[in-house]
């Protein structure tokens, strides 16, 4: 009897609540979604607030060329600007209180996807900020500067993505094949290619697909910049069409895969290339320009100029300078084992490279800098450089400068002190000395973006 009231009685309170109780079958899963939501949704706002905060500590908050500036009036806070980025593994962009950031600027080359994806147009592609200008060369929808006949593509425009700069220096060399074309050739080149980058590959190919008469220097080595990567660096690029080459189905590859590819095509087409030749100025000559080289004088009737950014390195001009174990890139730290390297410099490069090559086995690494301490340098790797330097495997010269360079041995001055170390390579990480000044020569203007396209 007891039971049977029992049962009639919960039959009465389903019957009565049924409805609030489905309501809670399917409310209690929705909660449980919504809370795991916003867990995630605080997860990416810690995480993309941490990356913005180490870039502010790290003094990193410059973008180096073409950047997003997000519109948080606008933003819906969708992430699809987050999840199209290709730079995605650094963090570039974040959501911080549900709105997209720029959360790692420094790390930002420009690709573009971010505002193609954005559903409310709330991204503008801009160069430089209100705080720190950019100079970009003044250049028509040609590639032509206001010197009439001297073009520029590529890095040095301010494009420093690969597939935008193959494409700058083959519609560059379409509108001087255009240019020039009809115009009595009196023995003189057609163009004068600056540069063996993909732009200057590039336009090179283009100029032989048009029979064009040219000639191809690059002052170091085949790749540009990319050769210059650390070993092993992943190349962000898009599929492309190359002349006498076709489509290159290429969208993520490495430097070393990259520059074969290069180095294939160059061999495959026949493209000839004049290395360790430097310019030293372009000058109007009759109906053209005279190419000034350490070496000669090209007579040309156009210049592309398809250089890159960082220009000549910055030496030190000490005496025993130019030793051949004196460099001023890190290609290959592999290279240096079993060696006593000096590294000069206090940015990121010569961080990088010195803590690099002390991993090496049998490597002895010292590191030299003018300054009190690594400012200039990521969180990151000055913790790598200190631990390092702990681990007895790197030694620190701070207030120290590089007096003479010989072939077995370095000195220094330290503190008023000399320090002579052995030595059987120095690599030289104190920066470029910018092609501003070689462009301004030529009289090619600049136009300084403060935040805008």
């Amino acid at each position: 009897m007891f039971f049977q009231n029992l049962d009639n009685f919960v039959s009465e309170l389903i019957k009565q609540y049924s409805h609030q109780i489905l309501m809670l079958v399917y409310l209690i899963p929705l909660i449980i979604i919504y809370l795991i939501y916003l867990y995630c949704k605080y997860r990416v706002h810690r995480r993309s607030s941490q990356v913005l905060k180490e870039a502010i500590e790290d003094g990193m908050t410059q973008p180096a060329s073409l950047h997003p500036v997000i519109n948080h009036n606008r933003c819906i806070g969708c992430r699809a600007c987050v999840i199209a980025c290709p730079e995605s593994h650094n963090h570039v962009l974040g959501m911080i209180n549900n709105k997209a950031v720029l959360t790692n600027p420094a790390a930002c080359i420009g690709h573009g996807p971010c505002k193609d994806v954005c559903p409310v147009d709330a991204i503008t592609l801009v160069f430089g900020t209100e705080e720190r200008g950019v100079e970009i060369p003044n250049v028509d929808k040609n590639f032509e500067t206001n010197v009439p006949g001297v073009f520029i593509a590529g890095e040095i425009g301010g494009m420093g993505l690969i597939h935008n700069a193959i494409n700058q220096g083959i519609q560059a060399m379409n509108a001087i094949y255009h240019k020039i074309k009809g115009d009595q050739n009196n023995g003189d080149l057609d163009v004068v290619i600056v540069g063996a980058g993909p732009a200057g590959i590039a336009a090179s190919l283009a100029a032989m697909e048009k029979n064009l008469k040219f000639k191809t220097i690059e002052q170091d080595s085949l790749g540009g910049v990319v050769a210059h990567y650390p070993r092993g660096k992943l190349v962000m690029t898009e599929p492309v069409e190359l002349p006498l080459e076709g489509k290159v189905p290429i969208k993520e590859t490495s430097k070393e895969e990259l520059l074969g590819f290069w180095q294939k095509v160059v061999k495959k087409t026949g493209l000839k290339i004049d290395f360790n030749e430097r310019v030293k100025t372009v000058k109007p000559h009759e109906n053209g320009f005279e190419v000034i080289l350490e070496k000669g004088v090209l007579k040309t009737r156009a210049v592309l100029l398809a250089i890159g950014r960082q220009g000549t390195p910055r030496k030190l001009e000490v005496e025993g300078e130019d030793l051949s174990k004196v460099v001023y890139r890190l290609v290959d730290a592999e290279q240096f084992r079993n060696q006593h390297v000096l590294v000069v410099g206090g940015g990121d490069s010569a961080l990088e490279a010195a803590y690099s090559i002390s991993q090496e086995p049998g490597t002895r690494v010292s590191l030299s800098y003018r300054g009190e301490a690594f400012t200039r340098a990521k969180k990151k790797n000055r913790e790598n450089v200190k631990s390092a330097a702990d681990e007895g495997k790197l030694q620190i010269f701070f207030n120290s400068q590089v007096l003479k360079i010989e072939p077995h041995s370095v000195l220094l001055e330290q503190d008023g002190n000399q320090i002579k170390l052995e030595n059987d390579a120095v690599i030289v990480c104190i920066g470029g000395v910018l092609p501003t000044g070689f462009l301004q020569d030529i009289g090619i203007k600049y136009d300084t973006k403060f935040g805008t396209t």
